[in-house]
């Protein structure tokens, strides 16, 4: 049995090894005859697995240990019996984080208070969700938009997309990439919907990149028709618009769902999927050790004269910091992919235990409870 695996999926080494041939490869490397007599791939989305790598092969399971699954021509794959599965939200949180210190970022550099502000969601699924939430918690009104499962659960407090740009401030997009039908997503914002934008707006993508036109957005930043606007994905990736970046708030590359927990959390969705698909013994293999990051994952915050919702912010921007990720993709974008690579440890909001000093009313340990840190003393008295 040959499995054929993308080198850059961490953890993975050593699980499949007992049960089969296992060949790791660079996403580019990975090609029609490397694939050939393979029973299985575990890749990414740099390997594009449609008819022109996949005819002729004795592939019969693709898994890939991301959330997006666009580089899969799905259709081919079901027509020609090779199952494929991909990892729902495993870097849910991971994206939560990144948008949670983007927001908090904003509000700082713009000066703005987030109970003042409102925040769209486009795309409610396993990342949209805990978006809205964290949102939310910082105190920002949120409103939400997801047409399929609007039609499907007939949820009555989304709104329409339209609805959506005019009651929000701020917007983020959290949909898969579909390029055609009634849920469309490719080019969501194009020239016109951007023109349909006001001067105070901010836009943020961080799901695919041609969900919006980046050159109508360069354009639109350009003539100053929207405050500002933040990418974590890009038309052309690695070949992004450098003229754009340096027109973005925020610009990195493509890394907000790259903690290493939704990473491990990625890896074993993909070893488990495999595993059971082709009957091997490892069906319940998992990630159990983790890096910790540069940062201690033990510190403390002086709640002393703050709001609840300030220590939340303090507590979210100890674990990361988005503009540190900025300023590496600015120093050299021509390392796009290698900054992807060799991506630093970064830690979800759970693996840190905050100490909170003179939190008399206890609101702030509800606040970042509810976050998902860890308080200290909790499993003292638990």
């Amino acid at each position: 049995m040959k499995i054929v695996c993308d080198n850059k999926i961490p953890f993975l080494k050593g699980a499949l090894e007992p049960y089969a041939q296992v060949v790791y490869l660079p996403g580019k490397d990975t090609t029609p005859d490397v694939v050939r007599d393979a029973d299985a791939i575990i890749t990414r989305t740099r390997t594009i697995c449609n008819e022109e790598l996949l005819k002729g092969s004795s592939v019969k399971i693709i898994a890939t240990a991301t959330i997006g699954f666009d580089h899969i021509d799905t259709a081919w794959c079901e027509g020609n019996g090779i199952a494929w599965t991909n990892a729902p939200g495993c870097n849910s949180w991971s994206v939560q984080q990144y948008i949670a210190s983007l927001l908090v970022s904003l509000s700082r550099t713009y000066g703005f208070d987030p109970k003042e502000k409102t925040v769209g969601v486009i795309g409610v699924g396993n990342v949209g969700s805990k978006v809205a939430r964290i949102a939310a918690l910082l105190g920002f009104k949120v409103v939400l938009n997801d047409p399929p499962r609007q039609r499907r659960e007939g949820l009555k407090d989304f709104v329409s997309l339209d609805t959506l740009i005019e009651e929000s401030d701020i917007i983020t997009c959290h949909v898969p990439l579909q390029r055609d039908g009634e849920d469309c997503t490719w080019h969501l914002f194009d020239e016109t919907r951007l023109a349909s934008l006001r001067k105070d707006q901010i836009l943020i993508n961080s799901s695919r990149g041609e969900v919006v036109d980046n050159q109508a957005l360069k354009k639109a930043l350009q003539d100053r028709k929207i405050l500002a606007a933040s990418l974590d994905v890009w038309e052309n990736e690695p070949a992004i618009d450098t003229e754009l970046l340096d027109l973005l708030y925020t610009g990195t590359p493509h890394i907000a769902g790259y903690s290493l927990d939704g990473k491990a959390n990625g890896t074993t969705m993909s070893v488990q999927a495999v595993a059971r698909f082709l009957d091997l013994p490892c069906r319940d293999w998992e990630v159990t050790e983790i890096p910790l990051p540069a940062q201690p994952v033990e510190f403390s915050l002086d709640c002393t004269g703050k709001t609840a919702r300030q220590v939340l912010a303090e507590a979210i921007m100890y674990t990361y910091d988005i503009k540190s990720d900025d300023a590496r993709l600015r120093s050299d974008i021509g390392l796009f992919e290698k900054q992807r690579a060799d991506y630093p440890v970064r830690r979800e909001f759970p693996a840190f235990t905050v100490k909170l000093e003179n939190d008399v009313t206890g609101s702030a340990t509800v606040f970042l409870r509810e976050a998902g840190f860890r308080i200290a003393g909790d499993q003292e008295t638990a």
